[in-house]
């Protein structure tokens, strides 16, 4: 009777470790990347095929066998997957890009939007294609 219990516990204490790191897993935060900014992305073990979900949103180069480069390319959540030489999954993440706005200022003049960077003075920001898409797709709404 006492193994059947201690089975019992055992198989209890397993399914709830095994439901908490599912959802562990599935509330995890998503790597957040700025656009047009790079992150590193240190990997436990060594990568051998890197997949990009959207490659408009992000970007990953491998810096070396452990070590990732994420860019920000446009904005939006897509995810990444890093498989070893074996075929194991090492990381399957989402990866968020978003707009830094510390040091940006938005200027709207009816229907129009400039975009300034300020560090220190304003300046005409660069934008790439999806901002240049993204601000369009703005002015066009108003």
């Amino acid at each position: 009777m006492l193994r059947q219990v201690s089975a019992y516990l055992s198989s209890a204490i397993l399914g709830m470790a095994v439901a908490t790191l599912m959802v562990g897993a599935a509330s995890a935060e998503p790597i957040m990347v700025e656009m047009n900014q790079a992150r590193m992305v240190k990997l436990a073990r060594a990568a051998d095929t890197i997949i990009i979900g959207n490659p408009n949103i992000a970007d990953a180069s491998a810096q070396d066998a452990s070590t990732l480069v994420l860019t920000g390319k446009g904005f939006g959540v897509t995810n990444m997957v890093v498989i070893d030489a074996v075929g194991e999954v090492i990381v399957d993440e989402q990866i968020a890009v978003s707009r830094n706005t510390a040091n940006t200022v938005r200027v709207y003049r009816r229907a129009q939007v400039q975009t300034l960077s300020c560090s220190p003075f304003c300046e005409g920001a660069y934008m790439n294609e999806a901002e240049q898409q993204a601000q369009s797709a703005q002015n066009f709404g108003h």
